[in-house]
């Protein structure tokens, strides 16, 4: 499992990320960042008041997505039929439809325990979603 590096610059690398996804996805609504590895919701930004249990429970939904216990055994299966030693996840993206709300998680390249989230209208051109959330993230290599 990677561990994250904590440099001094960290805090401001999370903070620039939840800001250029915020402004750079399409029709935005909310952004954030959530370290799987404390359960923590490291920052976010978003346009309206949401209650605080609610973005309490956002990391460990996202951990749920991308680390819930069949999650593991699907991902331990496939790696067991293709002889992979490797400890990185196999889910690096999982875009999820609400009623009203498009919600796209991504898994950072470098620390796998670390998820970017993006909520936007589901009036959003996924494609145009995807295309300018994976440019962020790459710039960014958390």
């Amino acid at each position: 499992m990677a561990t994250k590096r904590m440099t001094p610059g960290f805090s401001d690398q999370v903070m620039g990320l939840v800001k250029s996804l915020r402004t750079d996805a399409p029709d935005c609504v909310a952004s954030g960042v959530v370290d799987m590895s404390t359960g923590m919701l490291l920052s976010y930004e978003t346009v309206d008041n949401h209650p605080p249990e609610v973005l309490d429970l956002l990391a460990g939904a996202t951990l749920d997505l991308f680390q819930g216990r069949t999650v593991v055994m699907i991902e331990d299966v496939f790696k067991e039929r293709r002889g992979v030693q490797s400890e990185n996840h196999f889910f690096q993206e999982i875009l999820v439809n609400s009623e009203n709300l498009t919600h796209l998680f991504v898994r950072m390249t470098e620390q796998q325990d670390v998820v970017a989230v993006v909520v936007c209208r589901k009036s959003v051109n996924v494609g145009m979603l995807f295309a300018q959330v994976r440019r962020v993230v790459r710039e960014y290599q958390l």
